[in-house]
């Protein structure tokens, strides 16, 4: 999607980008697809996930990647990454494709600003035995755990949550990690050679808004950046973790090809 954008830069055919995540901010910025706006509603928004102050983007939810389980198979979960290497959950465990996954990717992300970039593939080669199979999307991850495949899956912390809301169950369970989770930050930007540029303005001035914000949590599955009420019931099993350390996206936008090309060969051996 944002590279489509970058592409089309002097020509889009949209008028707005919805869906870019923190880790892609810099590289975007890079190519000055942008045209600023501040929404008047941005007041309402908290400050940590205000990350451009020159306003190119628009930040409208928001989650943590969490590994989810089954409590029915998994009676002590997991506390921390390298829990996750414990002989007990060897080829118990199923992830996505960094190269490929928006949650497989912030993972990648999260074991670099937990272990550093000189030890994190150390703890990737640790974690192998316990990986039954990474799959390129969340959708074929989420439906082998679902299934029973296995009993823990690399999700988000509000998985738990569409399962009570829809399945009235609280068997899967998002295991909170002492370390902190990696945070995914949603945003939308109006393109700087949109043909409709004040319908653009009104959209964010939507998607700010009550109607708007208090739908995310039952169809997008995250956390709204407004909260004009109360979560639903069933987010009361959505944790809201620790945030761990985050890469700063200016590093990401530099070394995200290298560490995903370093990833594959240390995870192909």
């Amino acid at each position: 999607m944002l590279n489509r954008a970058i592409l089309e830069k002097n020509n889009p055919r949209a008028d707005l980008v919805l869906g870019i995540n923190n880790s892609e901010l810099d590289k975007s910025f890079r190519y000055g697809i942008w045209e600023s706006y501040r929404s008047q509603m941005m007041d309402r928004v908290p400050q940590e996930l205000q990350m451009d102050p020159k306003n190119r983007v628009t930040p409208f939810d928001y989650g943590y990647i969490a590994f989810v389980y089954d409590s029915e198979r998994v009676k002590s979960p997991p506390q921390s990454l390298e829990d996750l290497t414990a002989s007990r959950f060897r080829k118990k465990i199923v992830i996505e494709n960094p190269k490929i996954s928006s949650p497989g990717l912030s993972m990648l992300h999260w074991t670099i600003s937990v272990y550093g970039e000189d030890k994190y593939l150390d703890y990737w080669n640790r974690l192998k035995p316990s990986l039954l199979t990474i799959t390129d999307g969340w959708p074929a991850a989420y439906g082998m755990f679902t299934k029973g495949e296995v009993p823990l899956v690399l999700s988000y912390v509000t998985s738990p949550a569409y399962h009570l809301e829809y399945e009235k169950t609280e068997r899967y369970r998002a295991a909170v990690f002492q370390e902190g989770h990696y945070q995914q930050v949603e945003f939308a930007g109006i393109l700087k050679a949109s043909q409709n540029q004040e319908r653009a303005r009104e959209f964010i001035d939507f998607m700010l808004s009550k109607d708007f914000q208090d739908a995310i949590p039952l169809t997008n599955w995250m956390f709204p950046v407004i909260n004009y009420q109360p979560l639903p019931e069933s987010f009361r099993i959505a944790p809201k973790p620790g945030r761990a350390t985050e890469l700063d996206p200016s590093l990401v936008h530099e070394k995200n090809s290298q560490w995903l090309k370093d990833w594959t060969r240390s995870m192909s051996r």
